[in-house]
């Protein structure tokens, strides 16, 4: 998981409300013994190749922690995703679009 201390997304001004780490990212090669690349997804407007403070080892949950599955809902036959924020709207060419955050998704999923 990768540190968001230094990272600034358009979506979240606010910093304090940010998740402390972000996605489950593969580290491509050991570029130094303290530099690592990590294979990153083409939305992250950052370098891959990171410092290994800036990264922490994925835990699994606990073993009596209760995991919930995402589950769609059903809305007039058509299944869909539950928005839990609307973060943003604007209009482009007279058509308004809306950035939102889906329940129990991280950063990287808000459209």
């Amino acid at each position: 998981m990768l540190s968001t201390k230094n990272i600034v997304f358009k979506e979240r001004p606010v910093k304090k409300l940010m998740e402390r780490y972000v996605g489950l990212y593969m580290v491509e090669e050991v570029v130094l013994k303290n530099v690592v690349k990590l294979k990153l997804l083409g939305s992250m407007r950052i370098h891959s190749v990171v410092n290994i403070s800036r990264i922490v080892k994925y835990r699994e949950s606990v073993k009596r922690q209760r995991i919930e599955k995402l589950k769609l809902v059903e809305v007039n036959g058509v299944e869909e995703w539950k928005i839990e924020k609307i973060l943003n709207k604007r209009k482009v060419r007279g058509v308004i679009k809306y950035l939102v955050h889906w329940k129990r998704f991280t950063v990287e999923n808000d459209i």
